[in-house]
């Protein structure tokens, strides 16, 4: 299984909301556009998710989604377990529970995004749960709840590996808000190597007190 972690994440956190994930060119930002109407028109679900059940995810049902669709989480569910694949919980529980946190994580961090970038990844979302645009560009012909994990990993590194621009952006936007969702979560730092923060700043600094 490929590493599609970027290392010193917690690093770069501050600095997300202020680049611009998919810088494609005039060429990519048409052919995004196009896919985001022809979705929209087509009935591809892109409202927010609000509150799902947390039965079969494990998402916790009171929380409200204010970014991602039922469909971006269905592609989540499938791309986290590739590119977390040594650091999730091996048990089954623990393991749905630990991607369905990552994703509310993720819908949590674009909220503060611009509204530039968020137009970005809804455009990004949009060509990867559209079925004619998944099939062509990213190779998977099957909705992403029937995806394996071998199937992803294999997306994934195509992007990774794509001479085409728009792809190997695409690659990029989704490996760095994921790895930021998932190793800039507390529990999740020793994975990473990171030992946490000083203990001088947890004693200095009130964030780190329980109220």
């Amino acid at each position: 299984m490929s590493d599609h972690s970027l290392k010193n994440t917690s690093d770069d956190q501050p600095e997300l909301s202020r680049r611009g994930f998919l810088k494609t060119g005039l060429g990519g930002a048409l052919l995004l556009s196009t896919v985001s109407l022809s979705a929209g028109l087509s009935g591809c679900a892109t409202a927010p998710a609000d509150r799902i059940s947390a039965v079969d995810t494990r998402t916790d049902a009171r929380y409200q989604f204010q970014f991602l669709s039922r469909d971006d989480i269905a592609l989540f569910e499938a791309l986290l377990p590739a590119m977390f694949a040594g650091a999730l919980p091996e048990e089954a529980n623990q393991r749905r529970f630990a991607i369905a946190g990552t994703i509310e994580r993720i819908d949590q961090g674009i909220v503060m995004f611009s509204p530039a970038n968020q137009q970005e990844l809804r455009k990004l979302f949009d060509m990867l749960n559209f079925t004619p645009t998944r099939i062509a560009l990213a190779g998977v012909w099957s909705d992403w709840p029937s995806v394996s994990t071998d199937a992803a990993d294999a997306f994934l590194n195509r992007w990774r590996n794509s001479r085409i621009g728009l792809l190997n952006n695409g690659y990029i936007a989704l490996t760095k808000i994921s790895n930021v969702a998932f190793y800039g979560h507390a529990p999740h730092w020793h994975v990473s190597g990171y030992a946490g923060p000083p203990a001088w700043a947890v004693e200095a600094l009130p964030q780190f007190h329980s109220a």
